[in-house]
């Protein structure tokens, strides 16, 4: 495996003047933009152009022609991009062996990362997006794997955000549903995994406290935002569950569709310039609680209890990009008994922090980063009944090849009670897997 990452680097620094950041391409069609006008060092990292685009609800036209009457305003062509995500991913666990009568082999059913896997792809997602109207635009993502959810649909995630200007602050209403990009897909500016694929390292968990929670689920509802220079409110009102089908009903097999949407997520959001230097300072709370189907007509009611802090700077030194990421996530653990918490299954309190850094150590090409987390898992020690923990150490380079082709090579590396043996994450279960304490990802991240 070393020779695979030092193989990777090698590419890296041979093509040593490729331009900047993969993206999206649709907003960049109808911009006539390049897509490093909105991404600060690589995507999906939004700089300040970026979040105004995003604040005002992807309407903002550029070189593209618009239809235009009375009451009408659309670009003339319904802007799309695709994206592809095809990567390598190898664990160093071991996978346990089958019972086979009296004898023991190592045949197990299905595959898994801890041989080595090639996962082509890991993403695979067709995106529309843009004007509707002066004031209205339009998000969808369309899984091209499997359909949104598992259930049939190319709907993976489509939110329409409708805003109002007001002078010195935008007013928006947001309806939405995604499949697991969480309640903070209505509207978020952040790129630390507050929603799950708007991250700055490929391993979210590892790198972003508010995933390692798990703030990656399937959520729908409508988020109310007011936005101005300095920051932004966001109140979203969701369940905890995907789209309903027409009616109300359930959708036919999808494992978590919403229903009454009785959850809320409250963020609030400070984005001042301090000494040349881009602040994003947040903190976010979920609270209340949400009937949940299982799709076969069942429901539970799931409790929603998550805090997120969470701050972001970028600057330069000397002379190249460099952003400096901070989070911290916890979840109070469930009351035996009692409504269980969406966020943690354990019986003790589930947190974690999380501190990061991403240079460019080739301006618009070669992007170097390292991120560490200290957690508790929320689960008892198997030897101390103390609440498990859990430490990986990340680090990772992401090379540009085009704005809108990327190589990413990322490892993580595990210690903590949570890896000793009898522990959540230690050896298995006959039968079961367990996927070690290091984990390599190598990954080419293409759109258009």
């Amino acid at each position: 495996m070393k020779k695979i990452v030092l193989s990777i680097a090698g590419v890296m620094a041979a093509a040593a003047f490729a331009p900047e950041a993969s993206a999206l391409p649709a907003f960049a069609r109808q911009t006539g933009m390049a897509c490093n006008a909105c991404h600060q060092q690589h995507f999906p990292v939004l700089n300040g152009f970026g979040r105004a685009f995003k604040a005002a609800g992807f309407t903002m036209m550029g070189a593209q022609e618009k239809v235009e009457a009375e009451h009408l305003s659309i670009p003339n062509t319904l802007n799309a991009a695709i994206l592809l995500k095809a990567r390598y991913q190898k664990t160093n666990g071991k996978d346990a062996a089958n019972v086979v009568g009296a004898n023991t082999n190592t045949v197990v059913s299905g595959s898994s990362t801890n041989s080595g896997q090639f996962q082509l792809p890991d993403e695979f997602a067709l995106f529309f997006g843009g004007r509707v109207a002066e004031n209205i635009g339009f998000l969808l993502e369309g899984s091209l794997v499997g359909g949104g959810l598992g259930n049939g649909s190319l709907v993976a995630g489509i939110k329409l955000p409708i805003v109002f200007d007001m002078g010195g602050v935008k007013l928006s209403a947001i309806p939405f549903t995604t499949d697991v990009l969480g309640p903070g897909y209505g509207y978020e500016e952040s790129c630390q995994g507050i929603v799950a694929g708007i991250r700055w390292s490929e391993h979210g968990p590892e790198t972003s406290s508010a995933q390692y929670v798990g703030m990656r689920h399937a959520a729908a509802g409508a988020a109310f935002v007011a936005k101005n220079d300095m920051g932004y409110i966001n109140f979203t009102r969701y369940t905890p569950g995907f789209a309903l089908a027409g009616g109300g009903a359930a959708v036919a097999g999808a494992a978590a569709t919403g229903t009454n949407p009785n959850s809320n997520w409250v963020r609030i959001a400070a984005t001042p310039t301090v000494a040349d230097w881009d602040m994003h300072i947040g903190a976010g709370f979920a609270s209340g609680s949400s009937n949940i189907s299982n799709g076969a007509g069942l429901f539970t009611t799931t409790n929603t209890k998550l805090t997120v802090i969470d701050a972001q700077a970028f600057g330069e030194v000397g002379g190249k990009d460099l952003g400096v990421y901070f989070t911290y996530a916890s979840a109070p653990g469930a009351v035996v008994g009692a409504v269980a918490n969406q966020y943690n299954a354990g019986t003790m309190t589930k947190r974690a922090y999380t501190i990061g850094a991403d240079y460019s150590v080739i301006p618009h090409t070669l992007h170097l980063g390292a991120a560490y987390r200290n957690a508790n898992t929320g689960r008892a020690d198997v030897v101390t009944a103390g609440n498990e923990s859990d430490n990986p150490l990340t680090v990772q380079a992401i090379y540009d090849l085009y704005q809108n082709v990327a190589l990413h090579a990322t490892y993580s590396k595990y210690s903590g009670s949570a890896y000793n043996v009898g522990n959540s994450k230690g050896a298995p279960a006959i039968g079961g897997v367990w996927n070690g304490t290091s984990k390599t990802t190598l990954m080419l991240e293409a759109a258009w």
